[in-house]
């Protein structure tokens, strides 16, 4: 369930989570990088552009699962470096990829930590999409839904509850 909070200095009140489910508000911050078997497909612009068993999941307090997959498993021509960078105080310096399927191209919906700091060099190699800018992001069957606000990149399952930041009024969680 996605949820409107009337003002920024309010704090959600945790989702109960149901048997095989985990809340976002049980991951730590700082962050932490989980190894995941789950499979993970891509489709964009009709294609498969990624498909993994060995993706990476980024835990954060009130975030959805971020997903970095590894670049190895992308479609040969389907990331193009862009120009343009972001920095995190966790992670480090983002760089940013667009995601190219035939002549379709979503300019800027991936991102990369080349030389991310030492607590998450496991991403290194990895990278993270929108889920919203692709056809489908699915993981072991299920097609995820983005995160709310458009600028986080966490996915959706029905394994996670929130409430989620990115709705509005979420901005000072």
């Amino acid at each position: 369930m996605i949820r409107s909070y009337a003002t920024d200095s309010m704090r959600p009140s945790p989702d109960v989570p149901g048997a095989g489910q985990e809340s976002v508000w049980s991951y730590p911050r700082p962050p932490v990088v989980v190894a995941s078997e789950r499979h993970v497909l891509v489709r964009l612009a009709g294609a498969v552009i990624c498909e993994t068993r060995r993706a990476l999941r980024l835990l954060e307090t009130s975030h959805p699962p971020t997903w970095y997959l590894p670049i190895a498993d992308f479609a040969p021509g389907s990331l193009r470096p862009t120009p343009g960078s972001s920095f995190c105080e966790w992670k480090g310096s983002a760089s940013y990829f667009d995601v190219v399927s035939g002549d379709f191209v979503a300019a800027a919906k991936a991102w990369t930590y080349r030389a991310p700091t030492p607590a998450f060099a496991p991403i290194a190699e990895h990278v993270a999409l929108y889920a919203a800018a692709m056809d489908e992001c699915v993981v072991d069957g299920e097609r995820v839904s983005p995160q709310p606000g458009g600028f986080y990149g966490g996915w959706i399952t029905s394994d996670v509850v929130g409430p989620f930041k990115g709705v509005p009024g979420s901005s000072a969680w």
